[in-house]
């Protein structure tokens, strides 16, 4: 193999192996572009502050110091908003899933006459809603309010984004014929839902699914208006108060001694360990799902 590719090098004018080199390094600058803030994120945060903001940090940690994630672990709301959230973002992607999959295959079908004026509907909320508190007044009249369903059921539920995205896929790669054969065997649209479409449907299901998790993981917004019982919170905006509160300590304290002191220097440090500790998980999962996220991000692409 490696023989091969030695052959195919010597073989090549000087103009395309030039080509060759200038688009690796291209692609190697890019990539150190887009990478290098999250690795200075993760050797920030566990680094002596005072190197850090005098720049003597750049590619290795230096004088290292747990300190924030110390701040961020020993808090018990952490713990109840890692809870909160993995039940949110869980269930609420399965309720996603379970909603506008079913949504985009009866659209996608060209003998349900009332397609294009359902799609019409989906469309238009896209562009016009009710605004804040009209929203709001909703989902106290249906008595969501501090409750863990505020965050599973809302007007976000199905996304029409990713609605308009599996039904361009479910047009464009299930076959018409594929159902014409299978209703000559008895076959009707649920069994040929549940038994044929889905499992060639793999690709589009976990870019959705990723999109959904993505979201419901980042979600502060609907705990922030719609929750007042601290138990019921998510992730985010337990960091949230524990990056405002560490921030408003080491403000009012900072020249009020050394221990006042101690704080504003690592204040820093705890803001680089909320970022860490609320995109750890999404980062952790994403390599599980590339291979089908790489085929789902071509769909609706123009093909010829």
């Amino acid at each position: 193999m490696t023989s091969i590719s030695l052959n195919r090098i010597r073989n090549k004018k000087p103009g395309d192996l030039l080509f060759d080199i200038f688009i690796v390094a291209l692609c190697v600058l890019m990539f150190f572009v887009v990478a290098y803030p999250i690795y200075f994120i993760i050797i920030a945060s566990i680094s002596d502050p005072t190197l850090v903001s005098t720049g003597k940090v750049l590619f290795m940690p230096k004088g290292f110091s747990f300190f924030g994630y110390e701040q961020i672990f020993q808090d018990s709301r952490v713990w109840i908003g890692y809870r909160n959230t993995l039940f949110y973002a869980l269930f609420g992607t399965l309720i996603n899933l379970m909603l506008t999959l079913p949504a985009a295959y009866v659209l996608s079908r060209y003998e349900f006459k009332a397609r294009r004026l359902l799609m019409f509907f989906f469309i238009f909320t896209m562009f016009f809603n009710g605004g804040l508190i009209p929203t709001y007044m909703l989902m106290k009249d249906l008595s969501l309010l501090d409750t863990v369903w505020v965050f599973i059921f809302n007007p976000l539920t199905v996304n029409v984004f990713n609605l308009i995205i599996t039904r361009t896929f479910f047009e464009n790669n299930i076959p018409g014929e594929m159902y014409e054969a299978a209703t000559m065997d008895g076959c009707s649209h649920f069994r040929f839902f549940t038994s044929i479409v889905m499992p060639l449907s793999k690709a589009v299901t976990a870019v959705i699914g990723l999109y959904y998790l993505v979201w419901h993981w980042n979600d502060f917004f609907t705990g922030l208006i719609y929750i007042r019982n601290y138990d019921l919170q998510p992730l985010q905006i337990v960091l949230r108060d524990i990056l405002l509160s560490n921030q408003v300590f080491s403000e009012g304290a900072g020249s009020g001694g050394t221990g006042g002191g101690y704080a504003q220097r690592y204040a820093d440090q705890v803001k680089y360990g909320v970022i860490i500790v609320s995109s750890l998980p999404v980062l952790m999962l994403y390599p599980f799902i590339q291979k089908y996220f790489e085929k789902g991000v071509l769909i609706g692409s123009v093909k010829g």
